[in-house]
């Protein structure tokens, strides 16, 4: 009753030809992150072991926060058929400058300022979806207008001056950490990342394991159990490395939470129900998707007002970080999201790409930054250098999608 499939070892050892075709068959799972891998390596020797020493670690993740949040909703509009949306660093600048208004000058309640915040996002991804789903002007011009008008009503509102500091409250957010689950433990490391980290390799056990034996249930194709095993001991090495390099700092910060939620929750929703292959849908065909009962309206609606609506919260986070709203935040945004996606996996055709893609692809851009700057390269030659990166990456799209017919 099962597909016909091409014939791989049941057990035992992985052979070459297993590995091969595993490799093959998932080339844009892997390419990237083998790449990130490289990278890091490369440029741990390079700065002599600082690029890996637990408080850059934990930089990494806070300095690079806006631009994983907003590659998680630009990877959206992209699967709906290769769209993007300009609008989104402006958009970022407008929310910083509506929370240090009602902030730092109104003095309102920082639940407040944030649910009134939130609330200005909702209404710009209304506004913006409204134009792009239902009048379908198409995307590239409506958020073109919107990076105008928002970067415009953000020096007025500014009057081109800088809003400053924000309430330690509100700085908790990129700047605080979750507090200690055994406070009174007298460890040199902090013991919620090692916990969280432990708790979360079962899961992951527990579920790749359920995974695999639906898998054989269905006579779907598996990879050899020896593969298996591997994958799974490199997965669980990974985050438990990445739980010791927390733990050797100051803890698991306020917004790698708030990032872990929005990764999670954006992947179950892509890859588990139905809206999110929806999208997908979109993205290899709109017309035998709305021929098949699809309500692409309704898609695109909801991908751009999903989209501003994480423009508000990479707003606010950036915000938080850098403890000011100034006329020139959100610059180029845009462009680092969309680089996000694909060096990633997305494909600029749409259809194609995955959160995960799109975070290990910010990632990618993240350390490139970082470890440049640690050598002391200049600016100009890391916009090179990322140019090339984003370059070299939608040609590997082009060409293995190529290969492939």
């Amino acid at each position: 009753m099962g597909t016909t499939n091409v014939e791989l070892p049941k057990a035992g050892f992985a052979t070459y030809e297993a590995v091969k075709y595993a490799l093959q068959n998932n080339i844009r799972q892997y390419a990237m992150l083998i790449a990130l891998i490289f990278i890091m390596a490369f440029f741990q020797i390079a700065t002599n072991g600082i690029l890996l020493m637990p408080m850059n670690v934990t930089n990494l993740v806070l300095q690079n926060s806006y631009v994983l949040i907003l590659a998680i909703g630009m990877t959206l509009c992209i699967l709906t058929g290769g769209n993007i949306d300009l609008s989104v660093g402006s958009v970022c600048a407008f929310i910083a400058a509506i929370m240090g208004h009602l902030v730092i000058n109104l003095k309102m309640d920082l639940i407040q300022a944030l649910a009134i915040s939130m609330l200005v996002g909702a209404i710009i991804g209304i506004w913006q979806g409204f134009w792009i789903a239902y009048v379908r002007i198409p995307a590239f011009i409506v958020t073109l207008a919107g990076m105008l008008l928002f970067r415009g009503l953000t020096n007025t509102m500014l009057k081109g001056l800088t809003l400053s500091p924000f309430p330690e409250a509100f700085q908790k957010i990129s700047s605080g950490f979750l507090p200690e689950l055994f406070p009174g433990l007298s460890w040199e490391l902090a013991s919620t990342p090692i916990m969280i980290g432990i708790i979360f390799s079962v899961i992951l056990v527990l579920a790749q394991l359920k995974k695999r034996r639906d898998k054989v249930k269905n006579e779907a194709e598996i990879t050899p159990i020896s593969l298996f095993i591997i994958q799974l001991l490199l997965i669980i090495c990974a985050i438990n490395l990445f739980a010791y390099w927390l733990a050797a700092y100051k803890g698991i910060p306020m917004i790698l939470l708030i990032l872990g939620v929005l990764i999670v929750g954006y992947h179950f929703f892509t890859t588990k129900t139905v809206p999110g292959r929806y999208i997908y849908a979109m993205g290899g065909n709109e017309k035998a998707a709305k021929l098949s009962g699809i309500d692409t309206n309704k898609v695109f609606f909801f991908v751009y007002f999903n989209m501003a609506l994480l423009s508000a919260v990479a707003g606010i986070a950036f915000a938080s970080r850098t403890n000011s709203a100034f006329p020139l935040l959100g610059n180029n945004f845009e462009l680092d999201a969309i680089a996000a996606c694909f060096i990633g996996g997305a494909s600029a055709t749409g259809g194609i790409g995955t959160v995960i893609g799109a975070i290990i692809g910010a990632l990618v851009m993240g350390v490139l930054n970082n470890g440049m700057s640690i050598m002391g390269i200049g600016s100009d030659w890391q916009m090179t250098i990322k140019g090339f990166v984003l370059c070299m990456a939608v040609a590997f799209d082009v060409i293995s999608k190529s290969k492939a017919k």
